[in-house]
């Protein structure tokens, strides 16, 4: 097994079958991988390779039928409902290919979401969104609501708000799918941005191009893991 210390993600052996008995659909086979802290990872495989099934399962959105995943040096099949819905506020940031911002908010009460049931202070909080918003470059945008937004300034707001926690994991879930290629092109730099920062980043694509813009690439094919993944 691998330093906890060294390694946020590591899937040991990973199953996942949907349905039962003869019906029964193995879509994860097996499944071994680790990625370090710093790491910026790119999962790939065409439509039904399991691609969607490895993103809920690092979410602690989906459990595995067999296997160990162990996310920062914690076991997640050891956690309770209420500790995973803790991991996945706090531990993980996700950003989605549809943004998944609330239209009747503006772009810093978006960004603030996440943490409005910390202890910390109203104060506090909005400081580190109006810190996030800057690094984005969306300032002037704080008080415009998501349908004011290009695609782009929405999925720099995800992002954001994915980092508003400090989490130890960025799970990017096809994240320029919506977007033209400028602009897409322009979100995958502020990932690299990121990663650069130290972010320890997990992105689900099924894009060649985009997937070589991360530092080391995992390939899935029916649901099989095709290269090392360290």
């Amino acid at each position: 097994m691998s330093d906890p210390a060294e390694t946020v993600i590591e899937l040991d052996s990973i199953d996942m079958y949907y349905g039962e008995g003869d019906a029964s659909l193995h879509v994860l086979k097996g499944v071994n991988i680790v990625v370090r802290e710093g790491e910026y990872v790119a999962i790939t495989g065409a439509s039904g390779s399991g691609k969607s099934t490895m993103l809920n399962i690092l979410g602690c959105l989906d459990r595995a039928t067999n296997g160990r995943y162990i996310l920062h040096g914690a076991d997640v099949a050891d956690l309770d409902d209420d500790e995973l819905s803790h991991i996945r506020n706090d531990r993980i940031g996700f950003i989605f290919q549809s943004f998944n911002l609330i239209a009747g908010l503006n772009v810093l009460e978006n960004i603030e979401v996440p943490v409005l049931y910390s202890s910390k202070s109203i104060v506090s909080r909005r400081a580190r969104c109006k810190e996030l918003l800057a690094a984005v470059g969306l300032t002037e945008r704080m008080h415009h609501k998501p349908p004011q937004l290009s695609g782009g300034e929405r999925q720099r707001v995800a992002i954001a708000r994915s980092l508003v926690n400090d989490p130890v994991l960025l799970l990017a879930d096809e994240p320029t799918g919506n977007l033209d290629t400028k602009t897409g092109n322009e979100v995958l730099t502020l990932m690299e941005d990121l990663h650069k920062q130290g972010r320890t980043i997990v992105m689900i694509t099924h894009d060649p191009i985009v997937a070589a813009r991360a530092q080391r690439q995992i390939h899935l094919i029916d649901g099989v893991v095709q290269e090392p993944a360290a």
